[in-house]
Formats: structure tokens, C-alpha cells, sequence
């Protein structure tokens, strides 16, 4: 499988697409006026505990107080039941902690204070003191190498702190290894002293922007080109991978090209089709996409799939490539927490299983934790994918002032009887001599046709003249009775 990636630099932000065989997988965003803050270190200061909910609010310096539960506040190996945040945590107590999660809508950020620090090959665990592997390495003979390299490096460094080789360690030597241990000590031992020193609520500690966070997390050695269309950037991009990913550092290219470096992969459209509800099958079929600050919902139709032999086979082969389709939306899309997928019924028990397998299959690539539970009595399949930031939705779009983010407006008949109820009110209270009503275009033209007949009885009923006033800038469901 080829895989590119693509990093368009502009001075309001910066975006990355990973695109795998020509076809967009993934995209990052991440703007100067709002940065995502997973991974940064703060002194915060607790500004309310919580003891029904076991957990406390932490002023780090955002607009809303972040959020952290007694389990990332206890040490990890105590933390039982009778554990209460009040034993912990108290108002006005300074408190180190490290983002894991960005304010998403009207959240704030979720925190922890067991601290970790990334690099290339290994993320660094100051509190712990264990060496653990990615499950993402599922040879048991590589698993045991790396431990074997991080244990012997520990023992001559005479240290005892915790670290996780991550998946891009597979196939590492042993100077790779030794060599992200001495950053990521050093490191620590600079966030040490600025701990030492910092006020509540400050930063102690920032995460590498994003085109840096992309070589040292998503680049891998299946990675055949690296490209970024900053000359600025590229640099600082061939000094970070020649430092500490040799192995890729030819591959990073700059793209001087007048065509936007997006517009090759296409990466402008799938970003806009991401946006939509619907997602086109190639066979016909469709996935409904709806998000919601509980959950997401994917429904599966066959549209206009007929398929060839009989109805079982149709809507297996809908299915099968719905589940495809579903993990490239998850991952484009970014949609994290639950999700409730709604495969088209089918009869067969091997066909149930083939398109779970397939489901997990394309699951396998993602890059974010995710977990099915299985197929419910319902039919329904269940599954959570971990959320550490907003969804591309949520990055690039707000609620519509219109329907409030409901995705429904009332129909210019809806608006048409409202106005004939708030004009016998108003008639009740103020007996005006002529009443005008200010409205969408659709209300005052439905007004002139379809309800003319109604306009006139109510002039009839309340003895009154009524005006119509056409306001372009009004949604479809505002109006205005004026008195006059």
C-alpha cells in the first residue's frame, strides 16, 4: 500500500492530508487562532471539586475550566472504588497536569496528572516504571527485542521510569532507542525545572506544531513521499527528520508548483463530500452520516443497487462495501465516542460475519484506538473510536442560525399560520388600525398565493388592513407584526 503525505502551509494554518493508494484517508487542522493543546503540561490551579461526580474543575488559562476525573489523579495502580477526589484534591491547590482530550463544543479539556512525554520510538512515563509495547506489534519476537533494548539502556542509565515503545519502534535498532531515551530524559529534566518555577495557571510544556507532530506520529517507512509546499517549513522539516528519522529524510520534498498542493490527490473535494450526510456508494448504495454531541449514527441503503441474482446477495455486497466506506468516513471525518452502525438486515450468519470481519479489518488501519462490541439484539453494531479532538465538522462548520444546528426549518405554510395566530393576538391587545408583517420571501410569497384566500378572511374577521413587507435577510422561520 503507497502512502503520501501531503502539508499545506499558510500563515492562518496549517493542514495535512495522508492520502493511501491516491485516496484520502485522513486530515489535520490545526489554525494559529486556535491550536489543539493533547499533550501540553500546565500548572493548573483547582478551582472546584466535585464530590458527587468524582472529579474536579482546573483553571489552566482556557476559557473554560478543563476537567479531570479521580482516576487520572490517584496513582494508577491504587485506583479502587472507595477512591474519593476530595482525598486528592482541594480548592485553590495548585495541580500539574497534562491535556488528553481538546475542548470539543461546549466541553472543556479533559486532563490528567499522570504525565507522559513523546518522541520518535518511545513515550516517556516519568511516574511509572514499567517498559510496555504497542499492541500495534503483534510479532512476539520483535515485542521482546524492544523490551530487551529499553531494559538494558535503562540499566546502564540507572533509571527506573516508565516507557511504551510505540509502533513506529518496530524494526528499530538499538542507537535509536538509546538515542530517544537521552532526548526524552533531557526533556524531562527541563520540564522539571520549569515545574518548579511555574504559576497557576501557566505553561510548562507545548507539544510540536503539526507538520512536526506529522513526521514524528504518522510518518512510518510505508511512507513514500513527504511533501510540503512551504520553503520555510521544509526546512525545519528535513533538520527534524534528518535528527531523528534518517531513515525518511529523502523522502521529504518541497512543492514548488503553481497548482495548490491539495488540488493533486483531489484533497479539497473529499474534504467538501466529508462535510455531507450522505456518502455515494460506487455501487448505488448510500451511508447516512448523522452527528450528535452523544453519539454518531451510519445508516446503510441500497439505494439504487439492484445487484444481479437475488435480494440477500444485493444487500451483502451493500454492506460489505459500506463497512469499507465506513472506516475511511471514521477516520476522515474524525468521528470519535460511540457509534452506532445500521447495516441493511441480512439472513445469513456468515454474511453477519464477513461484514463484521471486514468492518475490523479496515479498523486495523486506523490510526485512533477503536473497539467494537458486536452486532446488539437490535441488529445494530456498536463500536467507540477514542476522541482527542474536534471532528472535522466541528472544525470547520458551526451550528446553522437557521434550524439551530436541528437541520430542520419550518415551512413557509408553518410560518404563514403563525402569523395569523400573532396577528389576532396583537389585534386583542392593541387594535391597531393596519398591522405589516415583515418576512422571508417564501412567507410573503405564499401570503399573495396559496393564502390569499386566508389573508383576506382575516382582514374580514378583524375589520383591519395587512401589509407584507419582504425581508431578504430573514431566515424562513422569522417574522415580524408590526403595528401601525
Amino acid at each position: 500500500m503507497s502512502e503520501d503525505v501531503l502539508i499545506n502551509v499558510t500563515p492562518m494554518e496549517i493542514r495535512v492530508a495522508l492520502v493511501e493508494n491516491g485516496v484520502l484517508q485522513e486530515v489535520y487542522i490545526e489554525r494559529s487562532t486556535r491550536k489543539g493543546i493533547v499533550g501540553n503540561i500546565y500548572q493548573g490551579k483547582v478551582v472546584r471539586v466535585l464530590p458527587g461526580m468524582q472529579a474536579a474543575f482546573v483553571d489552566i488559562g482556557l476559557e473554560r475550566a478543563a476537567f479531570i476525573h479521580v482516576s487520572e489523579v490517584a496513582q494508577r495502580d491504587a485506583v479502587n472504588p472507595s477512591d474519593q477526589i476530595g482525598d486528592y484534591l482541594r480548592e485553590g491547590q495548585s495541580l500539574v497536569v497534562q491535556v488528553t482530550k481538546d475542548p470539543i463544543s461546549s466541553k472543556g479539556a479533559r486532563l490528567t496528572t499522570h504525565l507522559s512525554i513523546p518522541s520518535r520510538y518511545l513515550v516517556y512515563m516519568p511516574d511509572q516504571s514499567h517498559v510496555g509495547v504497542s499492541q500495534r506489534i503483534e510479532d512476539e519476537g520483535e515485542r521482546e527485542r524492544l523490551k530487551q533494548l529499553v531494559s538494558q539502556a535503562l540499566t546502564q542509565a540507572d533509571e527506573t521510569s516508565g516507557y511504551i515503545l510505540r509502533t513506529a519502534a518496530e524494526g528499530a535498532g538499538e542507537d535509536e532507542i538509546q538515542a530517544d531515551i537521552k532526548f526524552l530524559t533531557r526533556l524531562w529534566q527541563s520540564v522539571k525545572k520549569r515545574i518548579t518555577s511555574a504559576k497557576a495557571p501557566s505553561v510548562i510544556y507545548e507539544d510540536l506544531p503539526l507538520h512536526l507532530r506529522t513526521m514524528r506520529d504518522l510518518v512510518s517507512l510505508k511512507t513514500e513521499k513527504i511533501r510540503i509546499d512551504s520553503r520555510e517549513n521544509y526546512a525545519k522539516l528535513k533538520a527534524f527528520a534528518e535528527e531523528f528519522i534518517p531513515e525518511v529524510g529523502q523522502r521529504v520534498e518541497y512543492y514548488p508548483g503553481e497548482r495548490p498542493i491539495f488540488d493533486i490527490y483531489s484533497v479539497e473535494d473529499e474534504i467538501q463530500k466529508a462535510l455531507d450526510r450522505k456518502v455515494q456508494l460506487k455501487s448505488g448504495g448510500y451511508l447516512l452520516v448523522e452527528q450528535t454531541e452523544s453519539m454518531t449514527t451510519i445508516d446503510v441503503n441500497t439505494g439504487a443497487f439492484v445487484g444481479s441474482r437475488n435480494l440477500e446477495e444485493t444487500i451483502y455486497k451493500t454492506n460489505l462495501e459500506a463497512a469499507t466506506a465506513i472506516g475511511r468516513q471514521l477516520r476522515l471525518r474524525n468521528l470519535g465516542g460511540i457509534i452506532i452502525i445500521d447495516f441493511i438486515d441480512m439472513e445469513d450468519e456468515e454474511h453477519k460475519r464477513q461484514v463484521l470481519r471486514m468492518l475490523e479489518k479496515v479498523l486495523d488501519l486506523d490510526h485512533a484506538k477503536t473497539k467494537i462490541t458486536g452486532v446488539s439484539e437490535l441488529g445494530l453494531v456498536e463500536m467507540t473510536r477514542k476522541r482527542t479532538r474536534e471532528s472535522l465538522g466541528q472544525t470547520l462548520c458551526e451550528p446553522c442560525r437557521a434550524c439551530r444546528g436541528s437541520g430542520l426549518v419550518k415551512t413557509p405554510e408553518t410560518v404563514c399560520y403563525e402569523v395569523f395566530r400573532e396577528i389576532l393576538r396583537a389585534d386583542r391587545a392593541y387594535d391597531s388600525p393596519t398591522y405589516a408583517v415583515l418576512a422571508s420571501r417564501a412567507v410573503i410569497d405564499r401570503m399573495h398565493e396559496e393564502e390569499s384566500a386566508s389573508v383576506a378572511e382575516l382582514e374580514a374577521f378583524i375589520g383591519k388592513s395587512i401589509h407584507f413587507q419582504i425581508e431578504t435577510m430573514y431566515t424562513q422561520d422569522q417574522y415580524d407584526v408590526v403595528i401601525r
